[in-house]
């Protein structure tokens, strides 16, 4: 028993030397065109790139099959308090709707990408991973999210054909279906992901030859649910791109803190996945006022409101949540509820977040 152990820890430290060795050559020469898939011109699906399809959901779904796809619900998370507590809010709620109706979720995992066990592991199910080697990131410590997502995809024994990658800041508000359907991926359209206004720097990475700019989707890396093979090829060109852009001036001046959406957009196209633009998968409070048919709850933005219920975004309000306000200490019990006249999806994303620390063992700790 002791050799297995000592053999499988052998294993898993040579993959880690040798992709950690293969970030720090791409991350120091030019980037390559020739990845795996559709890159690669004796790929069959190369030829998915001349097409623009325009793409709308099933009117029924119901119908596309009676077999249950489930997909695994992973979360790259460092082990920051500010993410630690998100983390175990989002896996409180996904324990909560996981066998509700219509449900395809299957299992879960936080990908902890600090490098080392933390108190949680007995809470959470956790993959750890290794971050990137020192001044990698350049203090941009989303980059580690691709590097964390092939370490996992290369060594975790993942059951489920399809994953969804999602953040610490969602809230699951209803059992989530398997959206996706005939080899698409289906994703959140983001306003702000513009590919056609961007269509000079994104051409240093996605050439003419792959086809109109309008194959990159306005899209980010979460929330998407993907099939698990596609995920596979995805990840190493998403990772080697996140990392190029973020070396180029020009580049990483254009996209600032979205750089590694855009990386991921870019890899979905160079291997022909497609995306389903599902507006229907998330919410952003305060701009989306009501739940509604939505999935998940995404508390990215602060919520400011005076006492009457008015948004005073931009200025502290009397009445406040931001995540951002509890970035060394976790929010504690009871947070108070908003106001009379606050919308919906404010005082639903309070109300979450009070019942998950109320029934959360050891919370604070």
């Amino acid at each position: 028993m002791g050799c297995a152990s000592f053999f499988y820890t052998l294993l898993i430290t040579f993959s880690v030397a040798l992709i950690t060795y293969n970030i720090i050559i791409s991350a120091n020469a030019p980037l390559r065109q020739d990845f795996p898939g559709p890159g690669n011109p004796s790929s069959s699906s190369s030829r998915l790139f001349s097409m623009d399809p325009i793409i709308k959901m099933p009117l029924d779904r119901s119908k596309t099959t009676s077999q249950k796809r489930l997909f695994h619900t992973a979360v790259t998370a460092s082990d920051s308090v500010y993410n630690t507590w998100q983390c175990r809010v989002m896996y409180y709620w996904f324990k909560k709707f996981k066998d509700g109706p219509n449900s395809e979720m299957g299992g879960f995992t936080r990908i902890l990408h600090s490098g080392k066990p933390d108190n949680f592991m007995d809470e959470i199910p956790t993959f750890v991973a290794q971050p990137l080697p020192p001044g990698t990131d350049q203090g941009y410590i989303v980059l580690n999210r691709p590097w964390a997502f092939v370490q996992w995809l290369q060594n975790a024994d993942i059951k489920e054909d399809y994953i969804l990658m999602a953040e610490p800041d969602h809230i699951i508000v209803k059992p989530i279906p398997n959206l996706s359907t005939d080899g698409l991926g289906a994703a959140f359209p983001f306003f702000y992901i513009e590919p056609k206004k961007y269509e000079s720097v994104l051409r240093k990475f996605f050439p003419e030859e792959k086809g109109p700019i309008t194959n990159i989707d306005p899209i980010g890396n979460s929330p998407v649910i993907v099939g698990k093979a596609s995920l596979k090829k995805i990840s190493p060109t998403w990772m080697n791109i996140s990392l190029a852009m973020k070396k180029d001036p020009e580049v990483d001046k254009a996209f600032g803190w979205v750089l590694e959406m855009y990386a991921y957009a870019v890899s979905s196209a160079l291997h022909g996945v497609g995306n389903i633009l599902y507006k229907d998968f998330m919410i952003q409070p305060p701009w989306d006022t009501e739940v509604g048919k939505k999935f998940i709850i995404h508390y990215t933005y602060g919520c400011d409101y005076d006492m009457k219920g008015k948004l005073t975004y931009g200025k502290i309000g009397e009445w406040r949540f931001d995540k951002r306000s509890y970035d060394n200490v976790a929010p504690p019990k009871n947070l108070p509820l908003p106001p009379a006249g606050v919308p919906e999806s404010v005082v639903t994303l309070v109300k979450m977040v009070n019942e998950a620390t109320e029934n959360i063992p050891n919370w604070g700790a």
